[in-house]
């Protein structure tokens, strides 16, 4: 079937891809494009109002749904969580070697957060993982709270923090000769 041409204007009719002609409204060809002017009808198109409340309500479904997935999946938090204390203990290394000075990653079991030395916003851990330090006895403040120090040549005292739901999570270790970072699957024994 042959394609029609497109006339410059049309008045009454206009013929369609199947031959056949329909009466519409006049159109008028403006450079490589033609308008379509329907008399007694409002443009076609979303009014600002229209386009606010449909960008309102993709806002509440992107704040709602995220948590809903995470408590949906329980294993996917707990494994951010552990890659959240490995990416801190990484950060208080490379500030170690970075400013030329000792640096702590300092863990907080009794209020659920660790904090990095050099100004770093404190860093919260969910309430329903359990949540273990195995630090060296100099770095330990006291029962609930404890370091893991990284020296400017980024050795460290070593250490592991484990976090676990039922009896199982991943241990995030720190090797104090190299200060090197490993987060691996812990099962309790």
């Amino acid at each position: 079937m042959c394609r029609p041409s497109v006339r410059a204007s049309f008045s009454t009719s206009r013929l369609l891809w199947d031959g056949t002609a329909t009466r519409s409204p006049s159109f008028r060809r403006v450079g490589s494009s033609v308008l379509v002017f329907r008399p007694g009808r409002r443009p076609t198109g979303f009014t600002l109002l229209e386009l606010l409340v449909v960008l309102a309500l993709a806002g509440v479904l992107i704040a709602i749904v995220p948590p809903l997935v995470t408590s949906a999946m329980p294993g996917v938090e707990l494994k951010a969580s552990a890659r959240r204390v490995a990416a801190g203990l990484r950060l208080a290394r490379e500030e170690a070697i970075r400013s030329g000075h000792d640096a702590a990653f300092t863990l907080d079991l009794e209020h659920r957060t660790f904090t990095v030395d050099g100004g770093y916003r404190a860093v919260t851990i969910p309430d329903h993982l359990d949540l273990k330090l195995e630090a060296a006895e100099a770095e330990m403040q006291d029962r609930r709270v404890g370091a893991v120090r990284f020296f400017p040549d980024g050795s460290s005292t070593g250490g592991r923090i484990i976090l676990a739901r039922d009896d199982r999570g991943y241990q995030v270790g720190v090797q104090w000769l190299t200060g090197r970072i490993r987060m691996a699957p812990w099962v309790r024994e």
